[in-house]
């Protein structure tokens, strides 16, 4: 029986897939790896760890599956966005730290470029909500600031995926979704704009081909056939970023078709047949895996990991163990709405474009001397889900939203949470049988093409099996109705405080006890 491969390479580790022809989930195995935050505002990855992640995660699935590599008819990846690795073809990867989508490290290089370019016409161009620094063009911009020698040496910058292709196969290639992502990329002609790169200071060379995400890029090598277990030979499609892919996954190609991303970083995206821009309040946007097709989102960058931060700090008894959250939704269910008065806002990440500043910060308010920790577990959870619902607020500004939504993502186990997204959404909440796979099923769904099985995407909607429903109650709908704004209101002033705080830093350079940021590498490889 032929199979496929799908790898979904993610922020926090390397998930890889085995499907049948039927795309069944045969396996499935996962590696994990580092983020390392050097300096405040840098976001960093090894791409050495993602390529060893590929090679565990391939023998595990191969060993536990018992399935032959020779049956694998095509590989395919969803990579993690807003990635730019150096590459020279003499000496292979120029950086043993790369930043990855959230570093913030150019906003100096964004607020250059934008004396040059009108940043709204950037923005209704690209669609490139995110914060400006976040995205590859101006991070190139500051790789050739800091590190000329190591700039003057790069043939080619390639995103998360492109990179694993490159070592699978030896082409260096990349997809319209990706490219998306870039910072220079016209939504509209599917080009990379020429005045955007020179007003960058790069040259167009510097990126890759640009090809449609079910176009085979090129074969497994003897080389890497060796290093990762799999058929040197095997077909490997270009692929697509995770946001394109886990829109495909989840609710296929279909136009006004909505869904919420609930994992570390969470999102709630709509697929359209024109990109949905406003520069106001900026939505960002990648090209869809499907042709002529967008997906447009408004997110939140610290969902999940904001719950995680809440188990590894409030509940350090519980960080190792298995079923610690299932733990923390005991506690938290014995507490009222509202939590006892405390909010949560979940802006442990910074700001996202629906924010009214990227200094935002995350906190609790309304403690007291009765607040206990299981109130705080629950005023996160209700906090990360009214942040949500803004998101969820401003895209019902630009189109229809049906009344239920497909949650995908880790949180889509906790009923608790589940219902509570119901009661404060105001709409049905369904979990299928996907769950936390949509973007492997979108790479797998790319695979399927490339090897000739689909000629279209029309088949994933048949591939999701409702397993629970959850609809508003109405007692807590009008409860959470009411707190609502008072929520949105401690947003605005956690976004304002963040600004004063951004202009009255505190130093800390002395206390050799604290730090700005968390993390295990103390300097930058020059």
């Amino acid at each position: 029986m032929p199979n496929i491969i799908a790898y979904d390479l993610g922020t926090g580790g390397v998930k890889a897939s085995l499907y049948n022809e039927r795309l069944q989930t045969i396996a499935r195995s996962f590696v994990e790896y580092e983020t390392f935050y050097p300096h405040p505002g840098w976001h960093e990855q090894r791409p050495d760890d993602w390529w060893s992640g590929i090679r565990e995660t391939t023998r595990q699935l191969l060993t536990v599956s018992g399935v032959d590599a020779a049956t694998i008819d095509c590989i395919s990846l969803s990579g993690h966005s807003l990635v730019s690795v150096p590459v020279s073809r003499q000496d292979g990867c120029l950086q043993e730290y790369v930043p990855i989508w959230s570093d913030r490290r150019a906003e100096e290089e964004a607020e250059h470029f934008f004396r040059l370019v009108d940043e709204q016409e950037w923005y209704m161009k690209t669609g490139n909500g995110f914060p400006a620094g976040c995205y590859p063009l101006f991070k190139l911009m500051w790789l050739n600031k800091n590190e000329p020698d190591l700039f003057a040496r790069i043939d080619k910058v390639l995103g998360s995926k492109d990179y694993i292709n490159y070592r699978l196969t030896g082409q260096m290639a990349t997809d319209h979704s990706y490219a998306s992502g870039t910072g220079a990329y016209d939504l509209h002609s599917g080009q990379l704009v020429e005045e955007l790169l020179q007003a960058a200071g790069l040259s167009g060379d510097l990126f890759p081909e640009i090809v449609p995400s079910h176009q085979m890029i090129g074969q497994v090598t003897v080389e890497a056939a060796a290093y990762t277990g799999l058929k040197a030979g095997t077909p490997v499609a270009c692929g697509g970023v995770d946001n394109a892919c886990m829109a495909l996954g989840a609710v296929g190609a279909k136009e006004g078709q909505v869904y919420m991303s609930l994992g570390s970083s969470s999102w709630i995206p709509v697929n359209s047949s024109q990109p949905v821009l406003d520069a106001d309040t900026r939505p960002y946007v990648f090209a869809h895996i499907a042709e002529g097709m967008y997906t447009s989102a408004y997110s939140i960058f610290a969902g999940g990991s904001s719950l995680r931060w809440v188990r590894d700090t409030l509940c350090t008894e519980l960080k190792d163990q298995v079923g610690a959250y299932e733990q923390m939704n005991q506690w938290a269910a014995d507490v009222p709405v509202g939590a006892n008065g405390i909010i949560f806002n979940p802006s442990l990440a910074g700001g996202s474009s629906q924010d009214h500043s990227v200094h935002i910060r995350g906190g609790y308010t309304g403690l007291h001397l009765g607040t206990t920790r299981a109130d705080l577990i629950r005023a996160a959870m209700e906090g990360i889900a009214m942040n949500l619902r803004l998101s969820l607020d401003l895209l019902q500004q630009h189109t229809r939203v049906a009344h239920r939504m497909l949650i995908c993502g880790g949180g889509s186990k906790s009923p608790l949470w589940m219902q509570m997204f119901a009661d404060i959404f105001d709409m049905d909440m369904i979990k299928t049988n996907i769950d936390q796979d949509a973007a492997s099923l979108g790479a797998a769904a790319i695979a399927a093409r490339t090897a000739g099985w689909w000629t279209d995407y029309s088949v994933i909607e048949t591939l999701h099996t409702v397993e629970n429903t959850f609809a508003p109650d109405p007692l807590r709908r009008e409860q959470y109705r009411q707190l609502l704004p008072v929520f949105r209101h401690v947003n605005q002033i956690a976004a304002e405080l963040g600004d004063y705080m951004h202009r009255h830093p505190i130093s800390l350079e002395n206390d050799t006890n604290h730090s700005t940021e968390y993390s295990t590498r103390q300097s930058y490889p020059k």
